[in-house]
């Protein structure tokens, strides 16, 4: 095989079709576009739109909302609270979210911290944060600890 016998497979290429050269062409003066009207123009994009049928966006019903002041807020299961304590990461007698952030569980306050009660806890650890659910308190207050909200 030599350089000059390298050949594409029958059908592997397709010249692209040359559009408003001629009407010998078939594909000539208005270029399959039509006469007149908003799609002969260049530039023109008509999204969504489906041809005077109500769009499916239009057809879908809407519901509820969403709040444009709500609070988002970091969210630490006390099973990672607990797996820092032991890693020596945490110190059990005083957390705060800036403790929490310092540490690497949290990335950032964002609105606050919420502590959920997924894991366990079994070290005595005073926890200050922004919020925290009920079974949190109650499963840090059984290990002796302390969780207070701000």
């Amino acid at each position: 095989m030599k350089l000059n016998e390298l050949r594409d497979n029958p059908g592997a290429t397709k010249t692209k079709k040359r559009v408003g050269r001629g009407p010998g062409s078939g594909k000539g003066k208005t270029a399959g576009r039509g006469i007149k009207g908003q799609k002969s123009r260049s530039g023109v994009a008509i999204n969504g739109y489906e041809g005077g049928q109500m769009p499916l966006y239009q057809r879908l019903p809407k519901r509820g909302f969403n709040k444009p002041n709500r609070k988002r807020f970091a969210v630490v299961n006390l099973g990672l609270i607990q797996k820092f304590i032991d890693a020596g990461k945490l110190d059990a007698g005083e957390i705060t979210e800036d403790t929490l952030v310092a540490s690497g569980l949290v990335r950032r306050k964002l609105d606050g911290v919420r502590v959920l009660a997924k894991g366990e806890i079994t070290a005595a650890a005073k926890i200050a944060v922004s919020g925290a659910s009920k079974s949190a308190v109650e499963a840090v207050e059984k290990a002796g600890g302390a969780l207070t909200t701000a």
